[in-house]
Order: C-alpha cells, then sequence, then structure tokens
C-alpha cells in the first residue's frame, strides 16, 4: 500500500549482491514484474548489478539467455513471475528468495520456493496476508515486521460504500477529480457478460462510460486476456495521463503505481475477500493527494453490509486480514492445501 515494503527487499537485494549471492524476486503477475524490475534497475543504474526480467512473455531467445546467465552466476538479480518456479531455473548461488505478494501464491507454488530455499534467507511482502499465513504469524511460526507508518504527507483514503441506485452519483463524484486533473479506476468482476451471473464485466461497462462521460474524458480497457504489449501500452497511457479512466479486471491488484489516479470505483464489491477490495484500494492513496475508494455492494442484504463495512472503516490492512481470518478460518496451517476455512488439527 506503498509503506515501503518493496524499499525494504530492494535494499534486502542488493546487500546481498554485496556479498556475492544471487536474488531471485517472485511477483504473482507481469505487471508486477515489469515494475519491479524497472525500479530495480532504476535505483542500481551505476553500481555492477546484473538484472534481469524472467516471464513467459519472452522470446526463446531472451530466456535462453537468462537461464544461461542465472546457472552460471552472470545474472546476480532475476525478477518474475511463476516462471521463476520452473524446473529448468537453476542459480550458481541463490542467497535471497523475495516474495511479493505472498498471498496471491498458492500452497502448491510455495512448495516448490521450499526447494529453492536450502540455506537461503527468504523475505515475503503482503499488506493482507490470507488467514492461514495470519496465524502462522500469530502462532510465532515466522517471524515479521509490520510497517505502520505511511510516508510522509500521505492522506488517509476515504472510503464510501453505496447501492447500485447510488452509481449516477459515484459517477458525478468521479467526473469532479477529473475535472482536477485527476485519473480513476473503476473495476469489474469479469472479463466479459455472462448470462448466469448478475455480475457486472469491463466489455458491457464500456457503454456506461461512454454514456455519461462521453468523448470529455478517455478511458482504456484492461484484463487478463490481452497481449502482453497491449497491457504494457494501456499501463504506459495510463501512467503518462494520456488515459484518464482505467476499465479494469483486478489485474491491477498488485503493482500498479500512479500518484496521481485518486478515485477508484469497485463495481460488485460483495464478490471480492477483504484482503483483495484492500489490495485493490491500495492502487490509489499513492501519493500526497487526497484519495478515495467507492465500493458498490449489488448484493445489499444485512451479511453483505456488515462484512464490508469492515473494509468502508478501516485502512489498515493488518486489522483488515485479522477481520478476514475470523470471517473465514485459518485453514490446514501445515498439513494440507486450504488456506481458509475451519481450523482442523
Amino acid at each position: 500500500m506503498g509503506y515501503g515494503k518493496t524499499e525494504i527487499a530492494l535494499r534486502a537485494a542488493f546487500k546481498a549482491v554485496q556479498d556475492s549471492k544471487q536474488v531471485a524476486y517472485l511477483c504473482p503477475t507481469t505487471i508486477l514484474a515489469q515494475q519491479i524490475y524497472n525500479n530495480f534497475v532504476e535505483r542500481m543504474k551505476g553500481f555492477p548489478v546484473g538484472i534481469r526480467l524472467l516471464s513467459r512473455f519472452q522470446s526463446g531467445k531472451e530466456l535462453k539467455k537468462s537461464l544461461e546467465e542465472l546457472s552460471h552466476g552472470r545474472a546476480d538479480i532475476v525478477i518474475g513471475t511463476h516462471r521463476l518456479l520452473s524446473k529448468d531455473v537453476h542459480f550458481k548461488n541463490l542467497g535471497l528468495l523475495v516474495v511479493d505478494e505472498e498471498q496471491r501464491f498458492g500452497v502448491s507454488d510455495k512448495e516448490r520456493i521450499k526447494s529453492l530455499k536450502e540455506n537461503v534467507d527468504v523475505l515475503t511482502l503482503s499488506a493482507t496476508p490470507i488467514p492461514r499465513s495470519l496465524v502462522k504469524l500469530l502462532y510465532g511460526a515466522v517471524p515479521y515486521l509490520l510497517l505502520s507508518e505511511k510516508p510522509a504527507n500521505r492522506l488517509p483514503i476515504k472510503n464510501a460504500l453505496l447501492s447500485t441506485g447510488d452509481r449516477e452519483k459515484a459517477f458525478s463524484f468521479i467526473k469532479k477529480e477529473l475535472d482536477k486533473g485527476r485519473q480513476a479506476y473503476i473495476i469489474c468482476p469479469l472479463v466479459e457478460e455472462n448470462e448466469n451471473l448478475s455480475v457486472e464485466s469491463v466489455t458491457a461497462y464500456q457503454k456506461n462510460l461512454k454514456q455519461y462521460f462521453g468523448k470529455d474524458y478517455s478511458f482504456a480497457v484492461l484484463h487478463g486476456k490481452m497481449k502482453a504489449g497491449e497491457k504494457e501500452q494501456v499501463m504506459q497511457d495510463f501512467s503518462s495521463g494520456k488515459t484518464r479512466i482505467l476499465l479494469s479486471t483486478t489485474v491491477v491488484e498488485v503493482g500498479v503505481d500512479v500518484a496521481n489516479a485518486t478515485v477508484m470505483l469497485i463495481e460488485n464489491a460483495e464478490r471480492f475477500g477483504l484482503a483483495q477490495l484492500h489490495q485493490l484500494r491500495g492502487r490509489v492513496g499513492r501519493s500526497e493527494l487526497q484519495s478515495y475508494c467507492i465500493f458498490m455492494d449489488h448484493k445489499e442484504d444485512e451479511k453483505s453490509q456488515k462484512r464490508l463495512s469492515i473494509i468502508r472503516d478501516s485502512n489498515d490492512g493488518f486489522a483488515i486480514a485479522k477481520e478476514d481470518l475470523a470471517l473465514r478460518g485459518p485453514g490446514d496451517l501445515f498439513f494440507g492445501e486450504r488456506q481458509s476455512g475451519p481450523l482442523q488439527f
């Protein structure tokens, strides 16, 4: 949520390289991996540190070169997605493994990580640990550091919980922010319409944006079915301010850092977990500008309202993770693959 987790990981990686060790930085999405890679390259510019990006979108030639450099120790830091967990990835002297957004990885992924970390230090990063991980922290099975202070001049995000009848009110508020020169996110659960689900989709929602915002406010669409190059171009346009509204699925949940984006509208908020809602909300409030998050509840029953009021009333990711744990249960702590659910010893 912009509290400095990446900064800690960056400094730990630099220290590991200074000690002649290699570093693996594992990310859940290509967008996040690309952003982390850009940050590392920029921050370590001028130092003799070899940084590589590894993803499924690389050409065969690029991939082969990166794998060879890793195995022979000519690459110091490698940043990648699940591709890092493939059996053909070998390190000469791995010393540090960083797992970013730990809550996005399943138990099977974490079992694969174990095979990488014999005599290797492991640093996991998360703003909202899943119930299983949180219980391990609370039981003392894993040491942790809690970053509780925001960077200077950051203002708390202001939250609102609305019903579908208030959508025009939400659009009106977004327009006011856009008129100040700001940018906005609108999040939908689905890419395309599904006749079996009464849920907002990115493809259908475009009509709402065209109807209300017209041609005066440019918007772009982002979702997981797009090609890597298309997604990168959309993000570049949004980061540069060329696009004012980004209509997206949850692919922006982690790693997207646009300081000028000050408002987010999340449709069908009742369909997301509390931790995921907090992660999404973390895309705004990343500068000294006042930011806002609007949760649109389509269900509007007492249970849904009670659960969503937790995220409305708190910006504390650790506190929200505890509430999520109380609602969903810890799952299988040490045996089994459930990451939530009733505790069974």
